[in-house]
């Protein structure tokens, strides 16, 4: 990863938000995303490799894994950060798409050049509903994704054994979940900080409204 790159669009994005948008910007980056490539993904490496079931039938693991992981925790992670940040960087294209128009009217104006955007980054009219519309996308993307993570692991816990009765299983056989407290640990963690930023996008809508 290009951390040159990363950094400046981290910078522009800091640029054109509120204050409420810095802050959510640096949980989101130290407390979700370093979190993430830091330390849950090695959490999560061993969670195929090491779920055990108490039978030597063949396929009967791995059927029963996709059973009770049918979405990694990491990969879901993954696209949620993906989508959460994306919208921010929607702020910043609209931004320079008014500096680029001024650009081509002072050069096709010259002398008679009337300024359309004294301040293209301030948010009026139509960078302002780009920049309420990014907040709520944001927001709902957590909420959606904390609906799917509940959904899919109940309560946002995993189970120490699980019972597993899928055919080719012979029997009903118990499965055992690598680290289950230490996921337990990180997925409440995720789930937190999501919480966190659902909230701070939607108090930046609603002083972004007010104001």
């Amino acid at each position: 990863m290009n951390w040159g790159v990363f950094e400046g669009l981290l910078s522009g994005v800091n640029k054109y938000s509120t204050a409420f948008g810095r802050i959510w910007l640096s949980l989101v980056f130290i407390f979700r995303l370093l979190v993430y490539l830091v330390a849950a993904e090695r959490v999560w490496s061993d969670d195929h490799k090491d779920f055990d079931c108490n039978t030597r039938q063949p396929g009967c693991t791995n059927v029963c894994f996709d059973h009770f992981f049918p979405v990694s925790h990491i990969r879901l992670w993954a696209l949620q950060l993906i989508l959460v940040t994306c919208p921010s960087l929607l702020v910043i294209m609209h931004v320079a798409y008014r500096e680029a128009k001024e650009q081509r009217l002072r050069e096709a104006e010259g002398d008679n050049y009337r300024c359309i955007y004294p301040n293209p980054g301030k948010k009026r009219g139509g960078l302002w509903w780009t920049y309420l519309l990014s907040l709520i996308f944001k927001a709902g993307v957590d909420v959606v994704f904390l609906y799917i993570f509940y959904r899919l692991y109940r309560n946002y816990t995993l189970p120490r054994v699980v019972k597993c009765e899928l055919p080719p299983c012979p029997n009903v056989v118990d499965c055992f979940i690598s680290r289950p407290t230490e996921k337990n640990i990180f997925t409440l963690f995720m789930v937190v900080t999501a919480c966190v930023c659902v909230v701070l996008s939607l108090v930046e809508a609603a002083y972004l409204i007010g104001k």
